[in-house]
């Protein structure tokens, strides 16, 4: 089992910055294990914002490329994501995901675990 645990949401203006961790924990985690971080909107479907694969190779959605950062720190076993420039379009619930593999996906469908999502407002 992967316990995944979110914080650092929160409220911020436009153009400014957030940083979100996820700490890992569990027997079934590994560092090898790819990361993604994803957002939900009200009313909309989970979207893919950055991952990271087991080597640590990023990837990032086009709407959020240059601005947000994915990053790992293999000895915290803490995932994170450096959010700068933010913008309204950016307010949503953010969940960290783990897959039980090496290489990342895009699709939410492909990771088997789960944090419990922290909100991240940003106003105009």
């Amino acid at each position: 089992q992967v316990h995944l645990v979110e914080s650092g949401g929160g409220s911020a203006q436009a153009g400014g910055s957030l940083r979100l961790s996820c700490a890992a924990s569990g027997n079934g985690y590994s560092s090898r294990h790819s990361m993604g971080w994803f957002r939900q909107a009200p009313g909309k479907e989970r979207e893919g914002v950055a991952f990271i694969d087991g080597g640590g190779i990023t990837g990032y959605a086009d709407s959020v490329k240059g601005r947000f950062t994915i990053s790992k720190d293999n000895a915290k076993n803490t995932l994170y994501l450096e959010m700068n420039s933010l913008n309204p379009e950016d307010t949503a619930m953010y969940y960290c995901a783990a897959r039980v593999g090496y290489d990342y996906s895009r699709l939410p469908s492909a990771y088997h675990f789960w944090g419990q999502g922290t909100q991240v407002t940003v106003s105009s």
